[in-house]
């Protein structure tokens, strides 16, 4: 109970900011946005939004679209694909609630068939997220097919949010994968909205999946090895800081000293490194690992 109202209060404070930084700077956001379309392998696409990225895939008879991201991005996305392909967009996978991800989605308009976790629907019925509500849920796995095309999705786990899927297309094997595993780049901050030891249990579920294309909800495409590196980071940060604090050290004591040098070629590691340590010692303590 406890860590999950850790999670509870993280999320909160995320979805405030989220919407402070909306009504504050949306326009200056929409007009400076990147955004791009870059071929995965075969039909799977995937979609830039300056740091976030979400896949669409097109099959014989339609598009199946994933994470909306904001609204000015799916109309956006909307648009290119209309000029593009000429296909209706039959499906909409949404890979969790975080308003970074999901919001938007009403873009589509009626009539598509949205697939989300059972937890991601009550969240946005509960206003967590403004986006189109689901109409179909999960709770564990999912198998849909669509125009040739077969898509699994599986529930990772608490960890990262309590809601988050991964999705596999067949025949390109490639999985989708959001948050969880951001490859070659130092986890973001200092674990916000975080249950850390739910996080590795969350990336050895995307350990286990079978795909060969690993394409992240942030970062570069990579492969299934990114993950395991991603969890071996996390675990030795863990041990690392774990050892640290039992000595009697402070958090400013280890950051000094676990310098995690094996990863100074990782993205944001001279930014994020310290307050990857100070995120992890406050989950320590706060789940009682550490006093």
């Amino acid at each position: 109970m406890h860590i999950r109202r850790i999670f509870l209060n993280f999320t909160c404070a995320f979805l405030v900011g989220s919407a402070v930084l909306a009504a504050s700077g949306s326009g200056a956001v929409a007009q400076d946005a990147k955004r791009a379309i870059e071929q995965v392998a075969g039909d799977v696409y995937r979609f830039q939004n300056n740091f976030h990225y979400a896949v669409f895939v097109v099959t014989e008879d339609g598009i199946v679209v994933t994470d909306p991201i904001n609204s000015d991005a799916d109309n956006w996305l909307k648009s290119e694909l209309a000029k593009r392909f000429n296909k209706p967009v039959t499906h909409m996978v949404l890979s969790h609630f975080h308003g970074d991800h999901a919001s938007g989605g009403e873009a589509w308009g009626g009539g598509l068939t949205v697939i989300a976790h059972e937890k991601t629907k009550a969240h946005i019925a509960d206003g967590a997220t403004t986006t189109a509500m689901p109409t179909k849920t999960l709770s564990d796995t999912m198998m849909f097919k669509a125009g040739g095309k077969s898509f699994e999705l599986t529930y990772l786990g608490e960890g990262h949010s309590d809601d988050l899927i991964a999705m596999v297309v067949r025949p390109e094997n490639v999985a989708f994968v959001v948050d969880a595993v951001s490859p070659k780049r130092v986890p973001y901050r200092d674990f916000p909205r975080t249950d850390i030891d739910g996080l590795l249990k969350q990336i050895k579920v995307v350990e286990g999946l079978d795909f060969e294309i690993l394409a992240p909800g942030h970062g570069p495409i990579a492969a299934k090895q990114d993950a395991t590196d991603m969890r071996e980071y996390i675990e030795k940060l863990k041990a690392a800081v774990t050892a640290e604090l039992k000595a009697g050290k402070s958090v400013d004591d280890a950051i000094a000293s676990v310098t995690m040098d094996d990863y100074k070629g990782w993205g944001a590691y001279d930014r994020w490194r310290e307050l990857n340590i100070r995120g992890m010692a406050r989950w320590l303590k706060e789940s009682g690992q550490v006093q």
